[in-house]
């Protein structure tokens, strides 16, 4: 009723009790870095599934019943590839999207999967028939055509406590996040546009799930599944799990 693109960024951001949920997981992000500048990383702070801080898991935190849940079913499911879904913008972000430098707005901040990441963000981005149309115009003021409509969050906005850090570093999930139109309110009249706009990009973006290494570790004696073996790849400090 506001007028799709005139509504504001922020209008629909919060839940009934005032929290926002894209600034909403915990932080591991600061543990992870101050670990780093210690060199404590592997040997005795991990470089993946970061655990939990305490004080996210006291009664009094200000923890959204959305955020719970959504971390209890990553918990019990081992994914491995998502994207979370936003609008008022056309571009794919990918992590970290909180800077490293704490007082800095915006600052590259790749992870130690960033080819990964970059390889997924573009797949969406270039198959997006809104992104990659040769009309293309500008949603707001940032021009993410000359990046190939792909951005480092924390490049862009720093984001603490995001789902897609949250995800990276506490489980073996790869997420992005897909900002899916210029208007964040589309009438329903235009939701068939929007549709058309995304359907390749999403079909091609789960097929990723195919890419890279896969398979079973095994007892050489037993020939039985090892759950938990960690499995750490040459010159990526960043380890997964089966």
């Amino acid at each position: 009723r506001q007028g799709s693109e005139l509504s504001g960024w922020a209008m629909g951001r919060w839940t009934y009790e005032g929290i926002d949920l894209n600034h909403n997981f915990a932080d591991l992000n600061t543990a992870l870095w101050d670990a780093e500048d210690n060199d404590l990383v592997p040997h005795e702070f991990p470089n993946h599934y970061i655990p939990i801080p305490e004080y996210y898991t006291l009664a009094n935190a200000t923890v959204a019943p959305e955020t719970r849940a959504v971390i209890d079913w990553m918990q019990r499911y081992p994914f491995v590839l998502s994207a979370n879904l936003h609008g008022g913008e056309l571009v794919v972000t990918y992590p970290f999207d909180m800077t490293r430098t704490y007082w800095k707005a915006q600052e590259l901040t790749p992870t130690a999967d960033d080819g990964v990441f970059r390889w997924l963000a573009t797949v969406y981005a270039t198959s997006n028939l809104a992104m990659a149309s040769e009309e293309r115009r500008l949603c707001h003021y940032d021009d993410f055509i000359r990046f190939g409509n792909i951005i480092n969050g924390a490049n862009w906005h720093t984001v603490p406590g995001s789902m897609n850090d949250f995800s990276y570093l506490h489980t073996n999930c790869f997420e992005i996040t897909v900002e899916l139109s210029c208007d964040k309110f589309p009438h329903a009249s235009e939701l068939p546009v929007e549709w058309e706009n995304n359907r390749e990009s999403l079909l091609l973006y789960m097929e990723q799930v195919h890419r890279g290494i896969k398979g079973v570790v095994r007892d050489r004696d037993t020939e039985q599944g090892i759950a938990n073996a960690i499995i750490s790849v040459d010159g990526i400090n960043h380890d997964v799990r089966t």
